[in-house]
């Protein structure tokens, strides 16, 4: 039975974004066969958020995910992202806080979501923290130049300090 189901998934993968009626068709499948696939559950919350923009009936079916696979940790980007979208910034911190003890999870991304948490708070100075800390977990030179793109990106966004110079003009003009 799990390979009748595994084929549907398959199918499902391989049509999806391209073939959406096919897709949800093999995933109805599984699901029917199973319906604690997480797999098919992931696939079924990509496409009610990135399709259909439901990022409520995305995080459930994530959340169902999870249920049955805690460490399934190619969920964990995709709920991050909609709860990132969403702005819902107490949830996306213990979905983080949890999934950074999930062994195999893939911790510069982890810390890259937090960056971009503290971002959209407009808190800067910490999501350059994070994105320092991402930049250590770094295992490749791609994910590195990605990380100091971000990093530039976000420095940009920094108010800017003014010159020691002007300073010290206006106090000696008080002064005098």
């Amino acid at each position: 039975m799990s390979t009748l189901v595994n084929n549907y998934i398959y199918k499902a993968l391989d049509a999806y974004p391209y073939d959406l009626e096919a897709a949800m068709e093999a995933l109805e499948y599984a699901l029917a066969y199973d319906d604690k696939n997480w797999m098919a559950l992931l696939l079924m919350g990509r496409i009610q958020f990135e399709v259909f923009q439901d990022a409520e009936k995305a995080i459930s079916y994530y959340r169902e995910a999870l249920a049955v696979n805690i460490h399934a940790v190619q969920v964990y980007p995709y709920f991050f992202k909609v709860l990132l979208r969403q702005e819902d910034f107490q949830a996306l911190a213990s979905l983080i806080d949890f999934a950074m003890g999930i062994k195999g999870i893939d911790k510069a991304e982890v810390y890259k979501t937090k960056a971009l948490a503290f971002e959209r708070q407009q808190r800067f100075k910490k999501a350059l923290a994070e994105l320092k800390q991402a930049k250590l977990h770094c295992y490749d030179e791609d994910s590195t130049e990605a990380i100091a793109r971000e990093i530039s990106r976000v420095k940009g966004k920094l108010p800017k300090k003014k010159k020691k110079k002007s300073l010290e003009k206006k106090k000696n003009t008080k002064k005098k």
